[in-house]
């Protein structure tokens, strides 16, 4: 695959072993969220607010999404927007190790019920979100014309640290550390704007970029990119409040739940706009990114129909549909758009990395450079997206059948992230040995 240039920033591209750490570890933290199901079984999916389900849904959104978004942003600022982040590599190691020390201890801290592990996890995690967001912000403010990607990821951050600002707070509640009025509406607040602001706002933000890039589409449309971020960002600034009243009474629920379907119809906007500009791609072929993007972005329309479900009588004591929702939310939409993601960046970053260095060694001709396909095989990638499909799969019946599928799920997840990890380090090996051949060519001369 030709991948373009011209509007790329590559000599300001931090240390390929920047973006890696995170890359390397998202998968790890899946796993460990696939022992969690093997451990405890049905009982994770029956009661959101169980310890054990708290404990999965933070190593998704820490461990594994989280891992892959932090990684990515200080990556892309220097190559798409020409802004290395300051201080990158002491930056990325204090980032890396705060985060996984922090949902270590915040997992542990949920399924044990020691106060000390939730002290140490809202240290750890506080401190590493607070040097990642000061650093990523130092490098958008330099950005002097920003596109609609830099103002995506400037409200997502803004929503990042909306998002640690909430958790903290909630964080301190269930801990015992101080006493919250409102500690389940608040959590919900905080889970709103990880998931649709964070989350949502940097998916979104980045696939202007990415999705023609990589996937070979044309340009999302200025009518869509000028404004979506920001309406997505300004309608969650006024659903929390509203969120709040409900919470204290003053408003019926009903209201907040409405107004939360704007961004829900602005992320299917998004969605169907995607799929789109997908079937007019130049690259008939489909391709593994392809297939987890498109399973995110018609997972999107299905969340948007399962909330209209709520608003009908008979299905409000339905405890498996918020479940359901939350499944979709995490793994169908969040994680096939991640999974997606490094299926092009891994391979793109091996690859001009080793091209430049080549370049600047003059040794075109003596030592080869693979290309993407060589760097990550499609074959290789095939056998992870058929376990993350099984694995949405089986995690959507469980919620109705708790058993047997719970416990399948997590066989399931723990292939897919067994494969994604090897698949990685395949991509790693194969970068050292070029790396290395170029080093001897270097010695040589």
């Amino acid at each position: 695959m030709q991948v373009s240039r011209s509007s790329l920033s590559l000599e300001q591209a931090p240390p390929i072993s920047v973006p890696f750490r995170f890359f390397i570890t998202a998968p790890i933290f899946g796993l460990l969220a696939a022992l969690l199901l093997l451990a405890y079984g049905p009982a994770i999916l029956t009661n959101r607010w169980a310890p054990a389900t708290l404990a999965l849904t933070h190593l998704i959104t820490l461990g594994f999404l989280g891992m892959i978004m932090c990684g990515a942003m200080m990556q892309m600022l220097p190559v798409l927007a020409g802004s290395p982040v300051p201080k990158v590599k002491p930056v990325a190691t204090a980032v890396h190790s705060l985060l996984t020390i922090g949902t270590l201890a915040l997992v542990s801290g949920f399924l044990s019920g020691i106060t000390g592990l939730f002290h140490l996890a809202l240290t750890a995690l506080g401190l590493g979100f607070l040097i990642f967001i000061v650093a990523i912000s130092m490098a958008l403010i330099r950005i002097r014309t920003p596109n609609a990607t830099i103002h995506g990821m400037r409200l997502a951050v803004a929503s990042l640290a909306t998002t640690v600002i909430l958790g903290l707070t909630v964080g301190a509640g269930f801990s015992g550390m101080t006493s919250l009025s409102q500690l389940i509406p608040l959590t919900d607040i905080h889970l709103g704007w990880g998931i649709l602001g964070w989350i949502g706002i940097l998916v979104v933000g980045v696939a202007y970029q990415v999705v023609p890039m990589f996937q070979l589409t044309p340009e999302y449309p200025q009518k869509l990119t000028g404004p979506l971020n920001w309406v997505l960002f300004a309608t969650l600034i006024i659903w929390a409040p509203l969120y709040l009243a409900w919470g204290g009474g003053q408003l019926p629920k009903w209201v907040p739940d409405t107004w939360i379907l704007l961004p829900a119809v602005g992320y299917a906007l998004f969605a169907g706009t995607t799929l789109w500009l997908q079937q007019k791609r130049r690259r008939r072929v489909s391709d593994i990114t392809l297939l987890f993007w498109r399973t995110g972005m018609i997972l999107i329309a299905a969340c948007l129909l399962l909330w209209l479900t709520s608003f009908i009588p008979a299905a409000k004591n339905q405890p498996a549909l918020p479940l359901l929702m939350g499944i979709w939310l995490l793994f169908g939409i969040a994680t096939s758009v991640t999974n997606g993601m490094l299926y092009k960046i891994v391979p793109f970053l091996a690859w001009f990395h080793l091209q430049n260095r080549q370049v600047a060694l003059m040794s075109m001709g003596k030592v080869k450079v693979p290309n993407m396909k060589e760097l990550m095989p499609d074959r290789l990638a095939q056998r992870q997206l058929y376990a993350h499909l099984a694995t949405l799969l089986l995690l959507t019946l469980a919620p109705f059948w708790p058993n047997p599928f719970t416990y399948i799920a997590g066989l399931s997840l723990g292939a897919s992230c067994i494969l994604l990890l090897l698949n990685i380090l395949q991509a790693v090996r194969r970068y050292q040995q070029v790396n290395q051949a170029l080093s001897d060519f270097e010695s040589s001369r």
